[in-house]
């Protein structure tokens, strides 16, 4: 029987003067005997009267008194003497029984509760701890960047680069009396490190690989929290998938490196916006990544080839020509792109285009890259729209056009349509 029904039953039978002997089913009246077991003691505390064919000789309620309209019997047996429960609490089996039920109920509550006060203690006690790369990936400069390599152990890539095209026959020969003169030997290391880059892969273990790639998002699309290092956002920067290593399979790391560049210079990031903002066009989009990896293809076959040697002699310096020059190229792009209303369907044709008139022109390419430079210097920047060709730009002090001429353009960057596309040329004609 449950406690507190039995407490129950014992304050109900109190009141009727009902007194119930325990057992281990269900309670039932007592007998005299068992009565008197009861500390032997009445309500007055006297020894309780004799009882006659089971009735008592006179019966008391409360004080003295029967209760008007109680009945003395219950189911044909006359009612004992009722006792307080000031003295049925005097037994020995109610205190047990009522202490017992008492102590077991506090006892269960007193665990939960305990419980509870640990795990709220425990909780309180829990201090979050944020791992150091929890915290925002620091933009990385190009500096920095390029010092990695340059005290990094590059000797197996160095065995495999083929820093100068291998030219037989007649090419050698023409090459060797009317070509550009040879890269000075102080700058040859230098020119080495930059095919070593180029056949370098982008590695998740090396925290300076991550932070490029974090710096380039973040100076792109503004964020300033961390990307996950795989997922479709990278395609919002014009990665061709969810994985940025597999469009670096034809320059290596330079072509991140080259992208790095030219977001992280000051006077180089407001072109890089008004590329990628061109790239994100409902009509003229294309992969801004993917075509500046291909920028950096053709700075590579122009250095390899040695269309850059003559300037790269002149300031005494590789990487930094290389820098301009894929700049002035991508440039180049831009504006021909912008003002011709180019779309993806004629990337092919426009990067056939690009790199022979890079690789002929060099040095034109690079001083229309200062022109463009000088004039956002001076008049705030140069804004091309669709509506305006890119030969009707003027550069300031006379000096060469940011844009091409008519004749050039006709000459040199004659478009084809995907349609009119030759067959030597669909092998080449397309994006890395």
């Amino acid at each position: 029987m449950d406690v507190h029904m039995l407490l129950w039953r014992l304050l109900w039978s109190s009141y009727n003067r009902k007194p119930f002997v325990f057992h281990c089913c269900r309670p039932r009246r007592a007998s005299g005997n068992e009565l008197q077991g009861l500390n032997g003691l009445s309500q007055e505390g006297t020894p309780v009267e004799d009882l006659t064919n089971g009735r008592p000789n006179h019966k008391r309620g409360l004080n003295g008194l029967t209760p008007e309209g109680h009945k003395d019997h219950a189911n044909g047996n006359s009612l004992l003497k009722s006792l307080p429960i000031s003295a049925l609490k005097q037994n020995g089996l109610l205190q047990s029984l009522s202490a017992g039920g008492e102590l077991q109920q506090t006892e269960e509550e007193s665990a939960e509760v305990q419980q509870a006060r640990e795990q709220w203690e425990a909780l309180e006690s829990i201090q979050p701890v944020l791992p150091e790369d929890s915290a925002p990936t620091p933009l990385i400069s190009f500096n920095e960047a390029l010092q990695h390599f340059q005290t990094t152990d590059l000797s197996e890539l160095l065995r495999d680069i083929q820093p100068t095209l291998r030219r037989t026959g007649l090419a050698a020969i023409a090459h060797f009396l009317f070509g550009p003169p040879r890269l000075h030997r102080e700058l040859t290391e230098e020119r080495d490190l930059v095919f070593a880059i180029a056949r370098c892969s982008l590695d998740n273990g090396q925290k300076v690989h991550t932070r490029v790639l974090q710096t380039i998002y973040k100076r792109l699309t503004g964020s300033r929290a961390d990307c996950p290092r795989y997922g479709p956002h990278w395609e919002t920067v014009g990665f061709q998938g969810t994985d940025p290593a597999t469009d670096l399979r034809g320059t290596g790391f330079l072509g991140l490196m080259h992208t790095l560049y030219l977001v992280m210079d000051p006077e180089m990031l407001p072109l890089a916006r008004d590329i990628y903002k061109l790239s994100q066009h409902p009509t003229q989009n294309f992969p801004f990544s993917v075509m500046s990896f291909n920028i950096t293809r053709i700075a590579l076959h122009a250095l390899r080839e040695e269309a850059l040697t003559r300037e790269c002699n002149r300031r005494q310096q590789v990487v930094g020509v290389l820098n301009e020059f894929y700049v002035a190229t991508f440039l180049h792009l831009f504006q021909v792109w912008k003002s011709q209303q180019k779309t993806i369907s004629d990337s092919g044709f426009v990067l056939k285009e690009l790199e022979t008139f890079a690789k002929k022109n060099p040095k034109q390419i690079l001083r229309r890259l200062e022109a463009f430079l000088s004039e956002r210097r001076v008049g705030g920047g140069v804004r091309l729209s669709p509506d305006t060709p890119s030969h009707n730009t003027s550069p300031r002090n006379g000096g060469p056009r940011v844009g091409l001429t008519a004749a050039a353009r006709g000459k040199e960057m004659n478009f084809t349509g995907v349609c009119e596309l030759p067959p030597e040329m669909e092998g080449e004609a397309r994006l890395i």
